[in-house]
C-alpha cells in the first residue's frame, strides 16, 4: 500500500492539478493523505470536489509547514510513503519508476522538471541546480533531501519519527537519518514531477537567510542526529552490555 503524504495551505491556484496527477496513479488501495494547516482560501472547497474514496483529509492544528507535514506522515498507513507538495505536477510514470526502486532501497529521491507557474520549462533541474547526491557531510552543509521528490518505506518512517522540536527542515531532517543509520538511498536521474517556481512557494532552492541563522540550522541538526542515533537509541543497548 502507498500513502501520499501532502501538506496543505492555501493553494486553489494549483492545488486540483496535483491531485489529478497523483490519483491518476495510485492502486484501489492505496491513500492520499491531505493535511491543511488553516486555508482561507478555496483550497477545502475545492479538495471536497472530489468524489474519492482514497482521500483522507484531515485539519492539522499546529502551525508550521514542518508540524503540517509530521501530522499528515503520523495517519500514514502505507508500508511506502511519498511526500508531495501542493503546486507540483507528478510526471505519468513517477509511481511505477520510484516503486521499481524502492525494491532495493529505502528512500528514493528523484530528480525534477523545473517549471514556471504556468508549467513552462525553464532548462533546469533539481539535480542540476543542487549538485544531488549521497553523503552524511555534503547533505548536512549543502540539502539534496527534496522533500517533493523522495518516497521511503516504513522503516524509514519509524526512524524519523517524531520530529525534534529544533530542525528547520524535515525533509533533510529524513534524508539525514537514512544515511545515519546506513540505510539504501537511491538518486534517480529520472525527472519524476513539474517542480512549480513561483511568488507563493513556501519553500524554495534557494535561502535568503543569514549566514548565521543557516550556521544555527546545521548545528541544531547535527545535534538531533548525534542524539538520536549515539543517545537515544544506543544507551539502552550499552546499559544491557
Amino acid at each position: 500500500m502507498i500513502s501520499v503524504c501532502m501538506a496543505a495551505f492555501n493553494g486553489e491556484k494549483y492545488i486540483r492539478q496535483q491531485i489529478i496527477s497523483i490519483l491518476s496513479q495510485l492502486g484501489p488501495t492505496d491513500e492520499l493523505i491531505i493535511s491543511d494547516n488553516g486555508s482561507t482560501d478555496d483550497t477545502l472547497n475545492i479538495i471536497n470536489e472530489f468524489c474519492d474514496a482514497r482521500i483522507n483529509f484531515l485539519i492539522c492544528a499546529a502551525s508550521g509547514v514542518i508540524n503540517n507535514f509530521e501530522f499528515c506522515l503520523n495517519h500514514a498507513k502505507g508500508d511506502f510513503i511519498f511526500l508531495a507538495d501542493q503546486d507540483d505536477i507528478w510526471a505519468p510514470l513517477k509511481v511505477q519508476t520510484t516503486m521499481s526502486l524502492l525494491e532495493r532501497a529505502n528512500l528514493v529521491v528523484s530528480d525534477a522538471y523545473i517549471v514556471d507557474q504556468d508549467l513552462l520549462d525553464t532548462g533546469a533541474s533539481v539535480f542540476g541546480l543542487r549538485g544531488s547526491r549521497r553523503g552524511l557531510v555534503y547533505n548536512i552543509y549543502r540539502n539534496s533531501f527534496m522533500g517533493c521528490c523522495m518516497a521511503f518505506d516504513r522503516k524509514v518512517l519509524n526512524l524519523c519519527l517524531p520530529f525534534p522540536k529544533s530542525i528547520s527542515m524535515h525533509d533533510q531532517w529524513i534524508g539525514l537519518v537514512t544515511e545515519t543509520y546506513g540505510l539504501d538511498i537511491e538518486f534517480c536521474e529520472d525527472k519524476l514531477i513539474y517542480y512549480r517556481r513561483h511568488l507563493d512557494n513556501q519553500t524554495g532552492l534557494h535561502s535568503d537567510t543569514s549566514l548565521t541563522t543557516q550556521l544555527k540550522w546545521r548545528y541544531d541538526m547535527c545535534c538531533a542526529l548525534f542524539w538520536k542515533r549515539w543517545m537515544f537509541y544506543e544507551l539502552p543497548s550499552r546499559k544491557k552490555k
